[in-house]
């Protein structure tokens, strides 16, 4: 039995149909520092435009101090240099929901997965493995690419002859393992943006809010009257535009994770019912 088992590994180490998927992960290097540069250029020459101020700090440089905004959007450029990291922090949750959505939406493939695993087992039942890898190729999806590389493994079985039903049963089970082992990865991966920043938005508003009050605070005591008083409430009024975006930017956060997590888990459920569908339709048809 021991020599059948070490057969039975060797096989499919030999014959396996799995191979891993080569993919590049430079958009989750690049895509952070843009976000950035771009959210300070949002900042500086968008929202800060010297025509949005009554009193433009014509000198520029890279914080301008322009004076008297003319609408609400030009007091966000007063919340302070927070302001255009929280930007930036919106514009990588942006790009990585954009990144994720086409990923998620191409794992899904072509189709319901339930009624896809349901013509496989129709399939199945009739012995018909080949269309069945061709319902595969229509599916064009994980549960389908997990369902293709175990049904090669299925169909090489059939006629295997050294094994005993146990073992090729094994043998189908480790082959699809090895396919979802390589499909979930690429389904998870660049999710930790939206995670780490649905927390830590919130926290880097706070930061800004705290660093304009001070500022504020700091101006009330440099000056004195009711003049002060107007001063402090604008200066407090600016500062809380850090918490909006921070809690703005972790709500979108958390409500796309949430969403993408529901899809991903809906996805290896199906992963995980067309491999139950593989071993046990070959247990009772190839006893």
């Amino acid at each position: 039995m021991a020599d059948l088992k070490s057969t039975a590994n060797s096989t499919v180490k030999a014959t396996t149909s799995v191979q891993a998927k080569k993919s590049s992960n430079i958009i989750s290097l690049l895509a952070p520092i843009i976000c950035i540069l771009a959210g300070y250029t949002i900042w500086r020459f968008v929202i800060g435009s010297a025509s949005n101020f009554t009193a433009p700090d014509l000198s520029g440089g890279f914080w301008p101090n322009h004076q008297g905004p003319k609408g609400s959007l030009a007091r966000m450029y007063q919340g302070g240099i927070i302001v255009p990291l929280l930007i930036g922090c919106f514009l990588i949750v942006f790009t990585f929901v954009i990144e994720r959505w086409l990923t998620v939406a191409k794992a899904n493939g072509k189709g319901s997965n339930a009624e896809f695993i349901r013509k496989v087992q129709f399939y199945l039942a009739d012995k018909k493995v080949d269309a069945a890898i061709a319902e595969c190729d229509k599916q064009q999806g994980s549960v389908g690419n997990v369902m293709k590389a175990g049904l090669r493994k299925y169909k090489a079985m059939i006629s295997e002859t050294e094994l005993d039903t146990e073992q090729k049963v094994l043998a189908i089970q480790k082959e699809v393992e090895e396919a979802t082992a390589l499909e979930l990865p690429m389904l998870e991966k660049n999710l930790v943006f939206l995670s780490t920043l649905a927390s830590v938005s919130t926290l880097i508003g706070l930061l800004g809010t705290v660093v304009g009050m001070i500022r504020a605070f700091s101006n009330l005591g440099e000056s004195g009257g009711g003049e002060a008083a107007r001063e402090l409430s604008i200066g407090i009024s600016e500062a809380l535009y850090n918490t909006a975006l921070g809690i703005g930017t972790s709500a979108f956060a958390i409500i796309t994770y949430n969403i993408f997590t529901t899809k991903i888990d809906g996805i290896t459920y199906g992963i995980d019912e067309s491999g139950f569908t593989l071993t046990q339709s070959f247990a009772s048809l190839y006893k």
